[in-house]
């Protein structure tokens, strides 16, 4: 029997990297706004999915701080009208894609129980997000899975992004260039073995909170070294006062997910 999996965000790069890795899955794709409640409970009443993944947001830092009211609106009030929607659907699975920007700094790796401190205002939206599916769906009949994903590149990805930014700066600079605040360690993960997760959490219906990184510290500077590189330039660095580290602790992950090789840089620079 064909799967089908309900879907908002499908355009951004998360969705479209699953739908293009999951061609035995028939997706019922939400097209209109999130915010429109009327129209998600139509959507969700007219199909019966097996599952739900919950990826529509607004997610680069420069256009949340532009626009804080819209974020909000998208992110935290449109997530509660998904949930709102679903509760007396028949989905039995429900995946919502947060963030580890929910966390705060810390140079140890960070577990799911870690304290909560959202280091950006679009963590703040998403634990907003994440604390009304946790006390809307724990006694229901729906199990959700609130993935806390690291950071991630990819050939999609948009500007406004870290590694999207840095190469279209980096590209565009004379021989030598000057890069502020890169003095910071993330913990990349790819599109593809995003995609491959989530699709291990649904076969085992996981339910709760789940750290999705690779728990391997990468130094920012590094990737800009790499960049330069390719382009034949050099780089300085004016490094931030405060080290910051935003590290997963995958314990949980790895029982439902094997890692097969170590992130390389290269496959961050597309």
């Amino acid at each position: 029997m064909t799967l089908k999996f309900g879907m908002t965000g499908s355009t951004g790069s998360l969705g479209k990297n699953f739908i293009s890795n999951n061609k035995n899955i028939n997706f019922f794709c939400y097209k209109g706004d999130i915010r429109n409640k009327k129209k998600l409970l139509y959507w969700i009443k007219k199909n019966k999915f097996d599952a739900l993944l919950h990826l529509a947001a607004i997610v680069p830092i420069k256009v949340v701080n532009k626009n804080r009211k819209k974020a909000y609106s998208v992110n935290y009030v449109g997530t509660k009208n998904v949930v709102d929607s679903i509760i007396s659907s028949e989905i039995k699975w429900f995946f919502f894609s947060s963030t580890s920007h929910v966390y705060g700094s810390t140079q140890k790796k960070i577990k799911e129980s870690s304290s909560i401190s959202p280091i950006s205002y679009y963590g703040k939206t998403k634990h907003l997000a994440e604390n009304y599916i946790i006390n809307k769906l724990s006694n229901s009949k729906i199990r959700y899975c609130i993935g806390r994903i690291f950071s991630t590149s990819n050939k999609n990805q948009k500007q406004n992004y870290l590694i999207p930014d840095l190469n279209k700066k980096i590209k565009k600079a004379r021989i030598i260039i000057k890069l502020n605040n890169l003095n910071h360690y993330r913990d990349f993960i790819s599109m593809n073995e995003i995609s491959k997760i989530i699709l291990s959490l649904y076969k085992r219906k996981f339910k709760g909170v789940i750290n999705i990184g690779r728990g391997n510290g990468i130094l920012l500077k590094d990737i800009a070294r790499l960049i330069c590189k390719r382009y034949k330039k050099k780089c300085t660095f004016v490094d931030n006062k405060k080290q910051t580290y935003l590290i997963a602790n995958n314990t949980k992950l790895k029982r439902y997910h094997q890692f097969k090789k170590n992130m390389d840089l290269k496959d961050l620079i597309f």
